[in-house]
């Protein structure tokens, strides 16, 4: 599977299902801007640390709060326990692959990888469809639960940065709307539940919101993994522990803003003060307001949040290449 997506085209001897996902990803659709997704990608990296904070605590934990989909992800393993962060790492390698220059041209990586979680999302939902409870969740990683998903690293993204400070333009909206609506139509997401404007997108994961389920044990666990990882990551000398200890509390303090006193107490985290909030709104306004006036800022700002993302990588794969792990076929 590798060897054709790295070549864009299955070989005259490839399975059937390889040939019909080829082609379902080929041609381009015909509303695709590709100068405008490659906009769209540069902007959402310089949204940098801001971006990876709301992706965390906003996206990620704070869908736990919901069940369905978390019911799954304790299944399938790799989420809660020690794996936590390096599966929170492959999230985040493909997050970085797809917003890389050029990354979403066909064979490039983020667009291989965008694949890559189309066929594992095909796989776990076949494998467990006859032990996931499909009359109260509907099917596993069903349409709805994609496009729900797509919205998290979107509109929610966007949303969240302006919470944290960090002006999102018009301009810088439409393109990263645009690239997750070619992302999105890669994983299969069918085309009534893709967005360009990021207003309709808000709507939309509204209405998703308002049909989840309630928190269950398991997102508490999940959440709990993540928080706990954030310190646990972190096993070099005093100074690096410490440091992890600091990112816990950062991330907690962040989550009282995200998730409000009462999402923490439903994924039994504790409520602590949002004491890292005003400095990060600070460094956001002056990165935007001051930095990116310049196209040699701009460029700046995305060298510091490739450098932060890496740095993240490196610890959370060790000697491994970043990206997802081998299909279990």
């Amino acid at each position: 599977m590798h060897r054709a997506l790295a070549a864009g085209a299955a070989p005259p001897d490839a399975p059937p299902a390889l040939r019909d996902l080829l082609a379902a990803v080929t041609p381009d659709p015909a509303w695709l801007d590709r100068d405008l997704a490659e906009r769209g990608a540069r902007a959402y990296r310089r949204l940098g640390r801001s971006r990876d904070d709301v992706l965390l605590g906003l996206s990620l934990i704070g869908g736990y709060r919901f069940g369905g989909p978390t019911e799954l992800l304790v299944r399938t393993g790799g989420l809660s326990g020690p794996g936590a962060m390096r599966r929170l790492a492959e999230t985040q390698a493909w997050a970085f692959a797809v917003s890389r220059p050029g990354g979403m041209r066909p064979g490039a990586d983020g667009w291989r990888a965008t694949l890559h979680v189309r066929a594992m999302h095909a796989l776990v939902a076949n494998r467990f469809e006859d032990r996931h409870d499909v009359a109260t969740h509907g099917l596993p990683i069903n349409q709805a639960d994609a496009a729900a998903t797509l919205g998290l690293f979107n509109s929610t993204a966007l949303l969240g940065c302006r919470l944290l400070g960090r002006p999102v333009t018009r301009a810088e909206s439409r393109a990263v709307m645009h690239l997750w609506r070619y992302v999105g139509w890669l994983l299969g997401v069918d085309e009534d539940w893709l967005f360009d404007d990021e207003r309709a997108q808000n709507r939309f994961n509204h209405h998703v919101l308002l049909a989840q389920g309630d928190v269950t044990p398991n997102g508490a666990a999940l959440a709990g993994a993540l928080v706990e990882g954030l310190r646990s990551e972190r096993t070099g000398g005093r100074l690096d522990r410490l440091r992890g200890a600091w990112e816990r509390r950062r991330l907690l303090s962040l989550l009282r803003v995200f998730l409000r006193a009462e999402g923490l107490r439903d994924l039994g985290l504790p409520v602590t003060l949002p004491w890292a909030v005003p400095a990060q709104v600070v460094r956001n306004l002056v990165e935007a307001v001051l930095v990116s006036r310049t196209r040699r800022g701009r460029r700046l700002l995305e060298r510091w949040s490739d450098r932060r993302v890496q740095a993240d990588l490196a610890r959370r794969f060790g000697p491994d290449r970043p990206g997802p792990r081998a299909l279990a076929i």
